[in-house]
């Protein structure tokens, strides 16, 4: 257990620079209540009473570091329409720079819609491009890491295989960071899996690291720790991170270590993931140890799964939930 307290430790977070490179997702919640069924089609009706609109995907891991106080630097493509516009409006809201958004009008700004009855999910609307970015698009963004380089502490790669995070973009941000020395943190998904040669932190899921090695995975102690030697093996990175759901977290740095999860009433599970890479990054780049840095990332999702739609980790929800663990 890290020595210093917790308040110094999210203190220190506040004077670190962060970019996040990822997939930018705008997320559109309707909220409303079924009391009847389509007499068009056996479908439930929503009746509305509101509608929210939230920064998703990179964006939400962006959230989730400027929350800790950290200033951050959100970098991705976007389409030119009206969901960048609703993007440009949340960012301002929240104090995020939209100068680091590429604008691409070959492709629609990804957005998913979910409608919701009583904290229900009913069904989800995605508008999106998986197709890669044009190389052009590609050196833009890799240009606009290179403009804030010399001045951040850590990058956050976070992928959702929208079509932002190429083979060769990896390879150059990689390159990039090293230039710079950064660390470099990376939440994967299947495609492109092992283009993350290097990097300081890769934290998959557990899915995802059974997938991606083509075998079953059960969700024991040894299985994983099985899974964690072949995965470094191809990948070679410093830190392997695995969230495993209700099981907690396996970190692998030379040796093994299991986090228990948090025990905390579950409302929605949506962009636990988000907060993790988000707490790991600032963790790292504020010189705490893996496994520290891992048990607040655990507590932090924890907080957030207890609210409905991807929120952001609150400082004083984490203070709170980090002293509740130590006794």
């Amino acid at each position: 257990m890290y020595a210093l307290p917790i308040e110094k430790i999210i203190d220190s977070f506040r004077r670190l620079k962060i970019a996040v490179i990822g997939d930018v997702m705008l997320d559109k919640y309707i909220f409303g209540h079924v009391s009847r069924i389509s007499p068009e089609y056996p479908v439930p009706v929503v009746d509305v009473t509101h509608e929210d609109h939230r920064l998703g995907g990179a964006a939400n891991v962006a959230r989730n570091t400027l929350s800790l106080g950290a200033e951050t630097f959100l970098i991705g493509v976007t389409g030119s329409d009206a969901g960048r516009e609703m993007l440009a409006d949340l960012f301002r809201s929240h104090g995020l720079p939209s100068d680091y958004l590429v604008s691409d009008a070959s492709r629609p700004t990804t957005c998913k819609t979910r409608i919701l009855s009583q904290n229900h999910h009913i069904t989800r609307v995605d508008i999106e491009s998986r197709a890669p970015v044009d190389p052009e698009i590609a050196k833009l963004i890799a240009g606009k890491l290179r403009e804030i380089a010399g001045s951040i502490d850590a990058v956050i790669l976070e992928d959702y295989n929208k079509g932002l995070l190429t083979a060769t973009l990896i390879r150059e941000i990689i390159g990039i960071a090293r230039d710079h020395d950064l660390p470099v943190l990376v939440d994967p998904k299947l495609q492109g899996f092992f283009a993350y040669q290097g990097s300081t932190v890769f934290k998959p899921n557990l899915s995802e690291l059974a997938s991606s090695l083509g075998m079953v995975v059960h969700n024991t102690d040894f299985e994983v720790e099985a899974a964690c030697l072949m995965l470094e093996e191809k990948l070679e990175a410093e830190n392997i991170v695995v969230t495993r759901s209700e099981k907690g977290m396996t970190i692998f740095n030379g040796e093994f270590t299991h986090i228990p999860s948090a025990s905390v009433e579950v409302a929605d599970v949506s962009g636990a993931g988000d907060t993790v890479i988000a707490v790991l990054a600032l963790g790292t780049a504020a010189g705490l140890d893996i496994v520290t840095s891992a048990e607040i990332a655990n507590l932090a999702a924890g907080t957030v799964c207890q609210e409905v739609g991807a929120v952001p980790v609150r400082a004083d929800r984490l203070v709170r939930a980090w002293k509740e663990h130590l006794r």
